[in-house]
């Protein structure tokens, strides 16, 4: 047998060939390959064996692993893109950020809310209970106490169809956008306040800036 064709065998045919030279006569020892060509051979069978199962073990690790990511995401820490500019400058239309799942909110915590098949990102202004008052020139008060807000670079009374000062409800959470002259949010009926029901989560951290924003 030549040496090219001995190096062809697939596995099924090394094993008949290996049962040959158990039962093969001395005289006729002439006829098969040499013991180390069957060395080889088996060990370059065995090495295509092991890697076929790590490479096997490794893609079931993978899958394993992006599943698990995907029901993190989905369960605890949505990652959403923002669209729309009703909170500039805090973030901007295209940036990507972390939020984790929560029931528990604060005034001045960037919350995102699940409205009429949208995702909306607001500021929480106001709780239950809570006073809220705007004034003709767009400051913030909450139960008597004018709000510091430093995420707002104009104020504005803005889209706004309710009577001041004003009650939230139980149960429900005053919000607002930071660029208020043209945010649609709490102020505006079409809205209104927004029950714990409906929150999405809050805001961790941004992991992605847009491009063609300026830090």
């Amino acid at each position: 047998m030549a040496d090219k064709d001995f190096k062809d065998l697939n596995k099924r045919e090394l094993v008949d060939l290996v049962y040959k030279m158990m039962d093969v006569d001395d005289a006729n020892s002439d006829e098969l390959p040499p013991t180390e060509q069957v060395r080889a051979v088996h060990n370059k069978l065995a090495y295509r064996a092991k890697l076929r199962k790590v490479l096997a073990s490794t893609v079931s690790v993978l899958i394993v692993v992006a599943a698990a990511a995907v029901l993190l995401s989905t369960l605890f820490l949505p990652v959403i893109q923002v669209s729309g500019d009703s909170m500039e400058p805090t973030l901007s239309n295209g940036d990507i950020i972390l939020l984790v799942k929560t029931k528990h909110f604060s005034t001045g915590q960037l919350c995102c809310v699940a409205w009429q098949n949208k995702l909306l990102l607001k500021r929480v202004i106001g709780l239950p209970g809570d006073k809220i008052d705007i004034d003709a020139d767009g400051n913030v008060s909450v139960n008597g106490e004018l709000l510091d807000e430093p995420y707002v670079i104009e104020k504005s009374l803005g889209e706004c169809d309710i009577s001041f000062p004003y009650e939230v409800p139980d149960g429900k959470l005053f919000l607002l956008g930071d660029r208020r002259e043209t945010s649609i949010d709490s102020r505006s009926s079409a809205i209104g306040c927004v029950s714990y029901d409906q929150m999405v989560g809050k805001k961790v951290l941004r992991i992605w800036k847009a491009k063609n924003q300026a830090e």
